[in-house]
């Protein structure tokens, strides 16, 4: 199995983009998750997609994002659109995928990564930290998340 740039691999952005439509796509047209996807393959740029791969089989895409909350821009970056296939879960797959975003976030000079979700105790058996809770469009309430990525735990804000 190896995790790649999207742009290595162009050919399962349609894929990507279904899935990110699928799982994170209510109420928003499949055209926004193109675009993100279609922006995400300039090597260096943001946002950046990552694929995990094993024998031309898809089984996971995260993403390294400017920004994934709007009320939240303050934040950055962005761990975002985390998703792997049904078929693959349970084997680890989550936690590699974020290990890469982490390594790339270290080597582009970050210290820190962001991420909501609409779900707890997921992301803090990762080492994620709570920081409190955001409003992502329209009215919809989600907990925020920070990983430092120089050693210290985030610090609270609201």
């Amino acid at each position: 199995m190896n995790i790649l740039p999207l742009y290595e691999v162009p050919e399962y952005a349609e894929q990507v983009t279904d899935w990110l439509w699928h799982a994170f796509g209510e109420g928003v047209p499949r055209e926004f998750f193109s675009s993100v996807i279609a922006h995400s393959q300039k090597p260096g740029a943001l946002p950046l997609t990552f694929v995990a791969v094993d024998n031309d089989r898809l089984l996971g895409t995260v993403g390294l994002w400017r920004c994934d909350l709007i009320t939240r821009q303050d934040l950055y970056p962005w761990l975002a659109a985390l998703y792997v296939d049904e078929a693959a879960r349970g084997k680890g797959l989550a936690s590699q995928l974020q290990d890469c975003v982490k390594s790339y976030a270290v080597h582009a000079g970050y210290s820190e990564l962001h991420l909501w979700s609409a779900c707890r105790d997921f992301y803090e058996r990762y080492g994620w930290h709570y920081i409190g809770d955001g409003l992502e469009y329209p009215n919809k309430t989600v907990h925020l998340y920070r990983y430092s990525l120089t050693g210290s735990a985030g610090v609270t804000t609201e």
